[in-house]
């Protein structure tokens, strides 16, 4: 098997959130065919479409790691039944100037958390009706929505809620397959 580059992209800006803390566990439990680059959002600014002739420099290495990857795994709260705002807003700067998405064609994951009970399953299904035609292959099965993650991980983003290692294991072994059947 190959070794194949992920743009982990995170939808939350807090310091702890859980987003930050599943995408970095999925960067300690890929198998060697995935190199995870873990993307967040803080510097990102507002899309505007009345910059696009001269994108602003965040714009164009936000839009230059997703296009040096090999896929794209989002890792997203849910936010008012939704993605947040920040994620929302990176898929409008990565997927301009139209016709010229830096995620098209690349094999796509969508993990989404919550600490209620549902799990983020809004922010999922929010994802996979924006996502097509932006993106490259979505990864329908199989499909993860952490819920009650609140107790899940240290302050330090090590996992100790023991149930939800074997989770996302699953999850990124399967993706790390599905993306070599892809990329071939």
């Amino acid at each position: 098997m190959a070794t194949y580059s992920v743009a982990v992209i995170v939808g939350s800006l807090r310091k702890q959130s859980f987003s930050l803390k599943v995408a970095n566990a999925f960067a300690k439990l890929a198998p060697p065919s995935l190199k995870l680059n873990v993307i967040t959002l803080h510097d990102l600014s507002f899309f505007n479409q009345d910059l696009e002739a001269t994108p602003p420099a965040d714009w164009v290495k936000f839009r230059e790691a997703i296009q040096a990857s090999d896929a794209v795994l989002f890792v997203s709260p849910e936010y008012n039944r939704s993605v947040s705002g920040v994620l929302k807003n990176a898929i409008d700067v990565g997927s301009r100037p139209y016709g010229k998405s830096s995620f098209l064609g690349k094999p796509t994951g969508i993990v989404v958390s919550s600490p209620g009970p549902i799990g983020g399953l809004g922010a999922a299904l929010s994802l996979r009706q924006t996502l097509p035609g932006i993106v490259g292959p979505i990864m329908q099965q199989p499909e993860i929505y952490l819920n009650a993650v609140g107790d899940a991980f240290s302050e330090q983003g090590e996992i100790v809620k023991e149930s939800i290692r074997p989770v996302l294991q699953a999850y990124i072994d399967a993706f790390a397959v599905w993306v070599d059947k892809l990329k071939k």
